[in-house]
């Protein structure tokens, strides 16, 4: 009784299980943040060659996240074939002679998803890393969030006005669908009201060239219905910098997603949320017609560029 209190206390600050990770494994695991194909199996598999320490994936992915490590996506820039790329010079050459008045005349459309934060994709194409900022290359990252909703959006301009349909739940973007909701349903009435167009007799109707608008069910609808339009044999495909309406669709992506940013707790990721914000968004969004004639008219510069580097990819 005559001992003090350190005396009395046992020191456990040594206890416990051994960290299983080396510093040489932590180390490969750092080094090989910041970079793709860096995936915990991946990095799992250096450890054991380099260092014979064995180790599962979600030790690393433990690791990663202990020190603040998160996952990006990587959004790479679309590959363009010999095909491709001889098409979208044939498409800049063909429209050569066409003025920005001319290209107030287009409807272009486009379709695609809105995520609370960002599609998750293959384990390959995440990047570890704590911020954009410690990404070593130059592209574009989001961060990722498991099994979060997402909502299929429709949407066609001109200089006049922006539609947009929200896609029904539990549909696909197939042939049938368009044919029957997308083009019957609103586009055409779209395009028939003058209130939406310059000129009835004038608006070309340009679309993405995704599966379901390129097949020839679709392309023999456009046609019957008297709707001007580029078909397969003009339209370039895999050219999202040459359809400005792949950037009403990045402002309406950004535009979401600092409103459900805003949100907190679990409305941060419910889809009936997410629906709210993308309905206010593209409200927002129908008479905006500086940003359309904006976009219309860049199509000369667009053009120009796609010449300038040999019908490959440019940064519009």
């Amino acid at each position: 009784w005559g001992k003090s209190c350190d005396q009395c206390l046992g020191d456990y600050s040594n206890a416990g299980p051994k960290f299983k990770l080396s510093r040489v494994a932590q180390d490969i695991i750092r080094e090989a943040s910041g970079r793709q194909e860096e995936s915990a199996s991946v990095v799992a598999k250096e450890i054991a060659e380099k260092q014979k320490e064995y180790v599962t994936r979600q030790t690393v992915n433990n690791y990663r996240h202990r020190e603040g490590l998160k996952p990006f996506h990587v959004i790479p820039r679309p590959l363009k074939s010999e095909t491709h790329i001889s098409d979208r010079l044939w498409l800049c050459d063909w429209l050569k002679d066409w003025t920005e008045g001319d290209f107030l005349h287009l409807a272009p459309s486009d379709e695609f998803y809105v995520w609370t934060v960002r599609r998750p994709n293959y384990q390959n194409d995440r990047v570890w890393a704590k911020s954009v900022e410690d990404i070593q290359d130059d592209e574009r990252y989001r961060e990722m969030v498991k099994n979060q909703a997402c909502i299929g959006i429709f949407i066609i301009f001109t200089a006049k006005k922006l539609h947009w349909v929200i896609k029904d739940e539990g549909e696909s973007w197939t042939g049938q669908y368009f044919c029957d909701i997308i083009l019957m349903q609103h586009v055409f009435p779209f395009l028939n009201d003058e209130a939406n167009v310059i000129d009835l007799d004038n608006v070309i109707f340009v679309h993405d060239k995704a599966p379901c608008m390129r097949a020839n069910m679709t392309q023999h609808l456009i046609r019957d219905n008297n709707v001007k339009f580029w078909g397969n044999d003009i339209w370039s495909g895999n050219s999202p910098d040459l359809n400005v309406a792949e950037r009403i669709g990045s402002i309406i992506k950004d535009e979401v997603e600092k409103k459900m940013l805003s949100e907190t707790g679990h409305n941060r990721y419910r889809e009936d949320t997410l629906k709210k914000h993308i309905a206010n968004v593209l409200t927002d969004m129908e008479e905006d017609i500086e940003l359309f004639e904006v976009l219309l008219c860049s199509y000369l510069s667009r053009l120009r560029a796609v010449k300038n580097v040999n019908g490959r990819h440019t940064d519009y």
